[in-house]
């Protein structure tokens, strides 16, 4: 009977019964595969034989045959998940070629995540990570490798490996796999060894058994061993091995070599996922067996055995046909053996020792594998044929780890202890504990293990402690109990079994696998078994009984029945509440292990029996059990006899509440008057109103009092101290939380008790203190007699005072010197993070158990506060503490956090981590961190308010991706977006207005339209350039889709009927290809639009490429774009090959343009090549003459500078300086466009040299400078040097230059290349070379537009010297044409008939216009205000007046007028300034007489220049910018849409690299949305100005970053942020790249610029936070003046924000910074304080001066006063009685005298004060 009333009462009661069927079973039938019909055959065996009994069971298992097994299978891990820990399972599924993945949990149906179905069927299915190593960058990271998340797919020939990201990789299978198992370094392979396998010739190694494959596309590489000598252990012996990274140190000998890993294991009680835990460390091959064993076993679903946890192997194996006749891994075995020591030893003999053919390279292995353990065989026949068939880890109670092992046919589960040695290098093992058992499985979640006995009964175990049977509901238990002795409850690790070959000690502690090594397989043990498990369960025959156990994930099995059903279990917790799981935590730190497991399965079987408690009712279980474990009788001890268990009790507790009567008993009366509801009735204000007497209480009976005694053999009577202090530093901690404060006051009871049974007077009067109203009503009292007080354990750590860490901190604020404060490591972790943050002095915390390392505070006093501020800040964030924890602190203890907190969020550094800026609650900063852009719908949304009928006509111009939201904060107040967006767009047709006359017939009027159409085409085939400068880099492309280029529209709409007018009517003669560099603008348009940032490849640049041979010159465009932001470099060497080949002139123009702009500067020898082949001068002379157009040469001179740009680079100098004057061949080489190929070598040249000066290395005998200077002048024709004189010796026949120079074809391109050589050089020698000629027989030499080139030379080299006035615009022109202008007003004749008046005015405007584009280039990008008023003066200087026209000629007035529109444009880049914008439209407008291509093309580059990036780009005016923007803006215009002759058209381009992001927008974090902030810039001191500030109102451009000191955002709406460009631009750089995002944070009770302009609508309030914390500190105020104080923590937060405020150290804060303010308002301490001393003097006075009498003289206080006396004495930092007593208070005569004594006291005067009259024996009432 008593057997049976203990198994009853350690009955452990199972949770969630369901019904199991694996998800993808049901999936497989709907999935649309020929799988269908062979599931049918799946069916149960019940629904297959419904006879019953035995014939039944065995109709079942010959129906359900091996070969079926492998139909299907699955197994289940534990969800994985990125946020949190998840609590769901993860199925694969396998069945036939179909594997499924899927996701559910018994709250959420099971949905698939991935189905895959391959070509054949799947052997097996599994979850590996693969290990990516990542580049080192500098940095020292622990974390450079990624980990792939894959799974894995084997079939006969292959292995597909797909990756979540949606990588998909398969591998070639070099050999038939039996089995595949996922390690932390990758799959582990083992070779099928066939029986026809050809035996190795004698000299041969035998081939290896196992392989490795470290990631997909790794080869697949032998595993080989590291032990030396020869492998020979008894067979059917079970081995483990490590498993660790061979490196190849040199020669062949090193292979085997293991790199320094250590084994290391991880806890198993954090219930990690599978995937990760336990051995995401410890990799372990275990063999499973168990194909030979009862068929039944199989007839459902084998899952596959898994190496990447130990813990995680799945019941039933494999199916046969992987067993089939190999001995797997059989390391013992000579055959196999996969043994290398051969290759470790003889390195010459490598032919006979390579793992494959000699002919062929030898793998060089990657993972080896060492010796750990190897069972100890004592019965040889007893062990014959004991291979194990399922393997793993588990994890006991205490963290001891045990390696189990299953040997089915013993029916028997052998579990080996193992744990680290002390330095970690290696792993001791100890002796093998067996327990019976026919099945097991761990429970990782509680750190145990699942047992099926041979009986059928399912028993849990923690390590090998059996801790009870599992009662499941529903299932009917076995009849008969297990007849087996138990194995000792624990095996000591005395007789250590040291591991066969010990690692190296003196490897670091890296992280390595185990690995187990298989067992051979078992011959014939189905029989053996099947006939044993028969005998075993006759009595089962008519039941359902389980059959094994499978699938263990967290704390959730699944058991197979009997009757092929499967059902899923889940075993109980340990514990729910947190109060209970801190405690049991804390207890289980400070026992002996051994002990410690027994107390826990104690409270486990009291917990989780039948019917057990509820969650509310759990602490006061845990009280009782824990209570009668420390000897206790908790049915005489009043408060636990009284405790409520809510419901039916566990079998231990039950008779303890049983009644021996119904109708009630006097002791019900005394509970009911004892309680703290009838004290609560009696103290309610209506009692006295009513008059009710007071009840009389009888005292409870003395003998009741005093025969209460401990049982002192109890198990854990002799640990009652070491629990007490535990328990109490727990109280400690619970403190610190303010939502534990009912478990702080559960837990009191429990402390107040031990104390008064151990006398503790200190701890009960801490206690009392803490909570006066509960304190006092528990009196009773257990005797420990003195005997037994000998047996108890008083560790090292107890201290006598109780440890108090709000007294800590106090002390810590008034400056006292503290003790270090003991802490639990693990549990009391807020305790020890509060102690090291809240003190400024170096402060520590001693661990009470565990580790003995002392974890000393890093936080130092530092002479800058907020330096100290900052650092622990930093500190905090290191140590894991977020916002979260600040909320549940108490607002005192918080308080030094928040203060240091708010003084860091005030002035954070802009490169704090991201954790830092979240706690000081800047998600801006955190946010910046992570540099998003701007998110792209926003534009997407705003362009839909445009009317649907509206967005599809524009749907297709071209500017759809703006971000309209950033452009309306800029430009808020007017349309100009839209303006610009109708003046660019060339998508619709333009509308032809021409009136008919009536003299005008029909067919004239129809050429007169079409005559109209052609000239306003010349505008339309100008704008696309404009336009790709207005969208530049505004667009992300979608990569599956071709970019939308808006095509070029030709047509136009006659009004009034809107009739079509159209050029190819043949009516008109229209120029030929007059489109084609129109579309070839329109290409690099559209191109321009993607972002630098967009992620595009090579595939979609082809894939762009039209199918319509129209629109190849878009392509070429769209090409040339791609090289401006650098995507051409993605495009394949081939695919540039086929480009150029077609021969096509526009692509390869484009082509050869934009490789060289995305290889800027860099010397590329492919693209030199590449640029080489299309220029003469470049190739050998004897080299093949190509025919190359023209326009492609110059192209790719061009391209040779802006590769060699800066490089100075003498033998490109030397060619392109040779090719400025390079001479007309004969034939028809070199005749034709000459111009535009001289310029494009001299522009080529500058940017060579560019900025070099007079610095030129090596190139003094080129006399660069003088050649360019003849170029320029003109003069005799020098000899031509080098190896191309041969080509030049016959002249042209078609041009008769002579031996001189061509001036008019050199002459530009000489003067650039000076230009630019000498660029912002201010070297006057060169300048005085271009200044202008200053008589009329000089001027008459020149051609008044090379005097626009001259003066724009001058003036770039005399950088310094460009003033943005008039008179230094004026000071260029010379004297004889200054003194001879003819003002507007002035009609006298010059003073000289020899002047030639149209020469003068010509020569006066282009120099004028000069002086102004270089004014554009000096201030490009500036806004400068001083430059833009220079400029529009001169811009309206030279029109003419109707009554005296200019004698300069229309086309040149307009050239000039074109340059310095364009120099506006350049000054006010990017800033849409409306003046110029005015100017442009007027314009655009005119369209009719001389107004060319070239000028509207000028005036469109300069509309998009003013709009440059929708405003988001500026100009820059580095050397490499001027550079561009001279081949970009070269102020000779085209005269119609295909004149290349003077300068190449794609040139206009180059602008791009120039254009630099420089616009700052600021985004509101909380709404992501671009709002208005005001910035302060600081501007770095120059020789100009001073160090200034200026402030803004982002977004805005910022002027160039080289110029700035600071920028900073300021004012009283947004948190203020400081970007410091003296520590580096880089931050910066990297923000205005992303968008130009700079992310803020409106502050509390502000308002955004937009929604309150004016600043007259925000709140001036403080912010929530701190109101809180004031909030919560009056209530308590007004809780004490009502004498309501049932607890005192708030008053220790009040005593604790006082003394805060009064500190030294805060002192010393508002002494630097008087104008910051309090942190708290300052109104508010002094009432506060002045309020809480009033109520307690008052107190005093009205009869408590008595009560503190009697408490300092240690007599007991009256009962009514007992709460504010606890209130007094915390609020005045009383000391205890005892310390009184102990510092000589009594004797005290005078006030001097009671002050020194208090000193040593460390008591504030204030108590001194008001407790001097009681101490001195003063009579008299007290004044103060």
């Amino acid at each position: 009977m008593s057997n049976k009333h203990e198994e009853r009462a350690t009955m452990i009661a199972a949770g969630d019964l369901q019904e199991f069927v694996p998800f993808g079973r049901d999936y497989c039938r709907h999935h649309p595969n020929a799988l269908n019909l062979q599931l049918r055959e799946l069916q149960p065996a019940s629904e297959l034989w419904s006879s019953d009994g035995a014939a039944g069971l065995v109709g079942s298992f010959q129906e359900v045959t091996i070969h079926e097994k492998q139909k299907e299978s699955w197994q289940l891990r534990k969800g994985v998940s990125d946020v949190g820990e998840v609590d769901y399972d993860e199925e694969l599924y396998v069945a036939g070629n179909v594997v499924i993945w899927s996701k559910g949990s018994k709250s959420q149906a099971s949905t698939v995540y991935k189905a895959f179905t391959v070509d054949s069927p799947v052997l097996q299915a599994l979850w590996c990570d693969f290990t990516i190593p990542q580049e080192k960058c500098g940095k020292d990271d622990s974390n450079n490798e990624m980990v792939e998340k894959c799974i894995c797919i084997l079939q006969s020939s292959c292995i597909n490996v797909h990756s979540i990201e949606g990588k998909d990789f398969v591998a070639a299978l070099p050999f038939q796999v039996a089995n595949v198992w996922p390690t932390k370094y990758g799959l582990l392979f083992e070779r099928s060894s066939s029986s026809h396998e050809v035996p190795p010739s004698p000299p041969r190694e035998p081939l290896p058994t196992m392989f490795s494959m470290l990631h997909p596309l790794d080869e697949i590489t032998p595993l080989i061993c590291k032990s030396g000598g020869r492998l020979c252990h008894v067979n059917n012996s079970i081995t483990i091995w490590i498993l660790k990274f061979s490196q190849q140190v040199g020669t062949p000998q090193h292979l085997a070599t293991s790199s320094s890993l250590t084994a290391h294991l991880r806890s198993l009680s954090k219930g990690e996922s599978p995937v990760a835990s336990p051995f995401q460390n410890y990799s372990s091959i275990h063999s499973q067996s168990r194909s030979g064993s009862s068929p039944s076993v199989h007839s459902r679903s084998p899952s596959i055995s898994n190496m990447a946890a130990l813990s995680r192997s799945h019941s039933p194996a494999l199916g046969v046909q992987s067993f089939s006749g190999v001995q797997r891994f059989n390391f013992s075995s000579n055959t196999q053996s996969p043994k290398r020591q051969n290759i470790s030893h003889s390195p010459n003999n490598t032919s006979n020792d390579s793992f494959i053919v000699p002919e062929t390279e030898s793998i060089v292995p990657e993972l080896c594998i060492d010796h750990l353990w190897t069972e100890t065989i004592m019965n040889v026949r007893y062990e014959k044929n004991s291979q194990a068939s399922k393997v793993f880890i588990t994890t006991d109670l205490c963290g001891q780890k045990f390696l189990c092992f299953l040997v089915d046919s013993q029916l028997q589960l052998r579990c080996v202890k193992f744990q680290e040695s002390n330095d970690k290098s290696q792993l001791i093992f100890g002796s093998v504990t067996s327990i019976q058992a026919k099945d097991a499985a761990p429970v990782e979640g509680i750190d145990t293990l699942l047992v099926l006995e041979g009986s059928g009964n399912l028993v849990l175990y923690t390590g090998v402690v059996r801790v009870g049977k599992v009662f499941i509901p529903g299932l009917p238990a076995p009849s008969l109990t297990m007849s087996n002795q138990m194995p000792r409850p624990s095996t000591p690790l005395d007789s250590v079994s040291t591991p066969s070959k010990p690692l190296n000690k003196h490897l670091a502690p890296l992280d390595e696998g185990v690995l187990l090594s298989p067992v051979p397989e078992l011959r014939d043990s189905s029989k053996l078994h099947e006939s044993s498990y028969i005998d075993d369960c006759t009595f089962q025959q008519l039941g359902t009984f389980i059959h094994s156990v499978r699938d263990p994930v967290h704390n959730r099995v699944t058991l197979e029945l009997s009757n092929n059903t499967t059902v899923r279990i889940a075993i109980p917790e340990i514990a729910t509440s947190e109060l209970v799981k801190r405690c049991l935590q804390g207890i289980k730190s400070i026992l002996p292990k051994e002990i410690a497991v027994q107390m826990l399965v104690k409270w486990y079987n009291a917990y989780n029996a039948p019917g057990g408690p509820s969650y509310h009712s759990e602490w006061n279980l845990f009280v009782t059990c824990l209570m009668n474990m420390m000897g206790y009788n908790t049915d005489r001890l009043a408060w636990t006899r009284n405790l409520d268990f809510e419901g039916s009790l566990s079998p231990v507790i039950a008779p303890k509440k049983a009644r021996p009567s119904e109708i009630g008993s006097d002791e019900d009366w005394e509970y009911l008057l004892n309680s703290d509801y009838h004290r609560n009735f009696e103290s309610h204000p209506l009692a006295g109103a009513l008059g009710l007497d007071p009840l009389e209480i009888s005292t409870l009976k003395e003998d009741f009092l005093h025969s209460l005694s401990l049982d002192s053999s109890t198990l854990l009577f002799s640990h009652i101290p070491a629990i007490f202090f535990v328990l109490h530093l727990i109280y400690e901690e619970l403190k610190l939380n303010s939502l534990m404060g009912e478990g702080i006051r559960s837990l009191v009871f429990l402390l107040v008790q031990l104390a008064r049974d151990l006398e503790l007077e200190a701890y009960i009067d801490y206690y009392y203190r803490d909570y006066p109203a509960l304190v006092k009503t528990s009196r009773q009292a257990c005797i420990i007699e003195q005997v037994q007080t000998g047996f108890m354990h008083h560790p090292s750590f107890f201290s006598a005072e109780p440890p108090s860490i709000f007294q800590w901190l106090s002390s810590c604020l008034r400056g006292e010197g503290v003790q270090p404060y003991p802490y639990l490591p693990g549990i009391c972790e807020r305790s020890k993070l509060v102690v090291l943050v809240c003190t400024t002095r170096k402060a520590s915390a001693v661990p009470v158990a565990g580790s003995q390392e002392a974890a000393s505070g890093s936080v130092k006093s530092h002479t800058s506060v907020s330096n100290l501020a900052e650092k622990l800040v930093i500190w905090m964030t290191n140590v894991g503490f977020t916002l979260r924890d600040l909320e549940s602190l108490p607002f005192g203890v918080a308080l030094p956090i928040r203060d240091a907190i708010y003084r860091c969020r005030e002035q954070p550094a802009s490169d704090w981590p991201e954790a830092v800026c979240l706690l000081i609650g800047r998600q801006d900063l955190s946010k910046q961190a992570h540099e998003g852009n701007l998110p792209k719908s926003k534009s997407v949304m705003l362009s839909s308010d445009v009317p649907s009928g509206a967005e599809a006509e524009e749907e297709d111009d071209g500017m759809n991706d703006m971000n309209q939201e950033v452009m309306s904060l800029i430009w808020s107040e007017d349309l100009r977006v839209q303006e610009v967006r109708r003046l660019l767009q060339s998508a619709h047709p333009v509308r032809v207005n021409v009136v008919q006359m009536p003299e005008v017939s029909d067919h004239e009027y129809i050429e007169e339209k079409e005559n109209r159409l052609l000239q306003l085409c010349q505008r339309t085939m100008a704008l696309p350039v404009g336009r790709g400068m207005f969208t530049l880099f505004s667009y992300h492309p979608i990569p599956t889709e071709p970019l939308p280029i808006p095509k070029l529209n030709l047509t136009g709409r006659a009004p009034p009927r809107n009739t079509t007018v159209d050029l190819n009517s043949g009516n008109i003669d229209v120029p030929p290809n007059m489109a084609c560099w129109a579309s070839f603008h329109n290409g690099v348009a559209a191109g321009l639009k993607i972002a630098p940032t967009s992620q595009i490849d090579s595939a979609w640049i082809v894939y762009n490429k039209p199918k319509n041979a129209d629109l190849a010159n878009e392509y070429a465009g769209f090409l040339m774009a791609l090289g401006l932001n650098g995507h051409l470099t993605k495009l394949a060497t081939l695919n540039i090959h086929d480009y150029l080949t077609k021969g096509h002139e526009m692509t390869s123009i484009g082509l050869l343009l934009g490789v060289s702009a995305a290889k800027l500067g860099t010397m590329d020898m492919a693209i030199t090549r590449l640029l080489s082949i299309h220029i003469p001068a470049l190739l050998p002379p004897t080299s093949t003459e190509l025919d190359v157009p023209h326009n492609v040469q110059v192209a790719a001179v061009i391209g040779i500078g802006l590769v060699y740009q800066g490089t100075a680079h003498r033998h490109t100098a030397e060619v392109l300086l040779a090719e400025i004057g390079r001479p007309p061949g004969p034939e028809m080489e070199y005749c034709t466009d000459r111009e535009s190929y001289s310029l494009a070598s001299g522009l080529a040249l500058g940017m060579v040299c560019l900025g070099h000066g007079s610095n030129l290395i090596g190139m003094s005998d080129l006399n660069v400078p003088e050649q360019l200077y003849q170029y320029m002048v003109g003069g005799h024709r020098r000899f031509q040097a080098g190896m191309h004189r041969e080509r030049h010796k016959s002249p042209s026949y078609q041009i008769k230059e002579g031996d001189t120079i061509n001036v008019d074809v050199t002459c530009p391109g000489a003067t650039l290349a000076l230009a630019m050589i000498y660029l912002k050089t201010n070297n006057r020698s060169i300048a005085d070379w271009l200044r202008a000629p200053d008589t009329m027989y000089l001027l008459d030499f020149v051609k008044p537009e090379f005097l626009l080139l001259r003066a724009l030379a001058r003036c770039l080299i005399l950088w310094d010297d460009i003033l943005p006035d008039s008179k230094w615009v004026d000071s260029n022109v010379p004297q004889i044409i200054r003194e001879n202008s003819i003002s507007r007003q002035a009609t006298e004749l010059p003073s000289s008939e020899d002047l030639n008046l149209e020469t003068l005015a010509q020569a006066r405007v282009y120099i004028i216009a000069g002086a102004c584009l270089s004014l554009g280039f000096r201030f490009a990008g500036s806004e400068n205000i001083a430059a833009f008023n220079c400029l529009v003066r001169d811009f309206s200087l030279p029109l003419p007046s109707p009554h005296h026209p200019f004698p300069t000629g229309h086309y040149n007035l307009e050239t000039c007028l074109s340059v310095v529109l364009l120099s506006l444009a350049m000054v006010m880049a990017g800033s849409g300034n409306l003046k110029v914008l005015q100017l442009c439209r007027f314009m655009h407008k005119k369209t009719g007489g001389e107004m060319n291509y070239g000028f509207h093309l000028a005036h469109h580059m300069a509309l998009g220049l003013l709009f440059l990036g929708g405003g988001r780009y500026s100009l820059s005016t580095s050397d490499s910018s001027i550079a561009a923007l001279l081949c970009a803006l070269y102020p000779h215009f085209p005269v119609h849409s295909t004149d290349n002759r003077y300068h190449l058209q794609a040139l206009r381009h180059l602008y791009v690299l120039a254009a630099e992001p420089r616009l700052l927008v600021p985004v509101d974090v909380d709404t992501n949305t671009p709002c208005y902030a005001l910035l302060e810039v600081t501007f770095k001191g120059t020789q100009w100005y001073e160090e200034t500030t200026e402030e803004m109102m982002a977004p805005t451009l910022l002027p160039e970053l080289h110029l700035l000191k600071q920028i900073r955002v300021k004012g009283p709406r947004y948190w203020e942020l400081l970007i410091d460009l003296s520590k580096g631009m880089h931050h910066l750089k990297s923000i205005l790249s992303k968008d130009g995002v700079l992310y803020v944070k409106l502050r509390a009770g502000q308002l955004s610029y937009k929604e309150d302009p004016k600043g007259w609508r925000s709140l001036l309030a403080q912010t929530v936070t701190h109101r809180n914390s004031e909030a919560r500190a009056f209530k308590a105020v007004r809780r004490l003046e009502r004498r309501e104080m049932s607890e005192t923590f708030e008053l220790f937060q009040i005593r604790l924000v006082l003394e805060f405020f009064n500190s030294r150290s805060h002192q010393d804060k508002m002494g630097r910074n008087p104008s910051r303010g309090l942190f708290m308002n300052s109104e508010f301490l002094p009432v506060m304080k002045c309020t809480v001393d009033n109520t307690l003097d008052q107190w005093v006075q009205a009869g408590g001066d008595v009560s503190l009498r009697s408490y300092l003289s240690g007599q007991p206080a009256e009962e009514c006063q007992s709460s504010m006396l606890a209130c007094f004495l915390v609020y005045y930092a009383v000391a205890t009685p005892g310390q009184l007593a102990a510092g000589g208070l009594e004797g005290s005569t005078s006030f001097s005298e009671l002050l020194l004594k208090f000193r040593q006291l460390k008591m504030p005067v204030r108590t001194l004060l008001r407790l001097a009259p009681l101490l001195l024996g003063n009579p008299e009432s007290m004044v103060w």
